[in-house]
């Protein structure tokens, strides 16, 4: 039976009939589903119920109405289903860590806990190139030589800038073996794990482990990726998808995870698993920092 097709079909009918009075039980008649094998196929390959999936949708859509309306808060939260303001406040602040209020006045964009439409091929690729859940480890401090550029959402330079580090990595000293080489995302003016938009910058640091820093050449940046507790994604495929693969990560692992973010940048680990970054054979680990 195609899980993955019926699926898809499920949640565009669910995005459809957002604004109505939506049962379970009907999203499940319409794909040939019972109630109980719709749910449990569902949660096994997103990761959360299909209610949890529902609310958090409509408290996205209902970003729109707070950025480009002057509404009532009370009609925003019962156009989202929600019985009073309050209800739909405290919903809100759990995943945005704002009030509806504030976030209005402040007009901003979250991407960590927006969850944003699941496109028809999103099952297939969380499916395909996503460990859903990922191993919690506790890892000790890593030096890492290398270089730094600046980057953002919609210009990204991150391909340039590993390609300048592979031509530096021979010059590299004391490098830990087997090789890791790491790519650190260092957010600027905001808290780590909170991308504002496209135009927001950002430093990206990219090297290899060291065991010391000692014969470090002066034209290499320097950094030490902070011990403690992460959980640890495997993504296996090309880079085509990594996207998608931290909106699974912002907008919904983390929310139903019941996990808070530690302030520590997040960062990838690449060893002799990467095949290149259009290999559908590659793998690496994505690291987000917990507290």
């Amino acid at each position: 039976m195609n899980y993955i097709k019926h699926l898809e079909q499920a949640i565009l009918y669910i995005e459809k009939n957002l604004s109505q009075d939506l049962d379970i039980r009907i999203v499940a008649k319409e794909i040939g589903y019972s109630y109980y094998h719709f749910t449990r196929i569902f949660e096994s390959v997103l990761g959360e119920s299909v209610g949890n999936y529902i609310r958090k949708r409509r408290l996205s859509k209902s970003i729109e109405k707070l950025l480009f309306s002057d509404d009532k808060i009370i009609d925003i939260a019962f156009e989202c289903g929600y019985e009073s303001s309050e209800a739909y406040s405290r919903a809100f602040k759990a995943i945005y860590q704002v009030s509806p209020n504030v976030y209005r006045q402040n007009r901003i964009d979250v991407l960590k806990g927006n969850k944003r439409i699941s496109e028809v091929d999103l099952i297939d690729h969380l499916d395909s190139n996503i460990c859903l859940k990922p191993k919690i480890i506790v890892i000790d401090e890593i030096k890492v030589v290398g270089i730094e550029g600046k980057t953002n959402l919609k210009e990204i330079k991150i391909p340039k800038l590993w390609q300048d580090f592979r031509m530096l990595f021979n010059s590299i000293s004391d490098k830990v073996l087997p090789y890791r080489t790491f790519g650190i995302c260092l957010a600027e003016q905001v808290p780590y794990g909170l991308l504002l938009g496209d135009e927001i910058t950002y430093l990206e640091f990219v090297g290899a482990e060291v065991k010391t820093f000692s014969n470090a050449l002066n034209h290499l940046k320097q950094y030490t990726i902070s011990g403690g507790r992460y959980a640890v994604f495997t993504y296996v495929g090309s880079l085509q998808n990594l996207k998608k693969t931290y909106e699974y990560i912002w907008g919904t692992w983390l929310v139903i995870s019941g996990e808070e973010l530690a302030n520590r940048p997040d960062f990838e680990l690449y060893d002799d698993r990467f095949l290149g970054q259009n290999n559908e054979n590659s793998e690496f680990d994505i690291y987000i920092p917990l507290k």
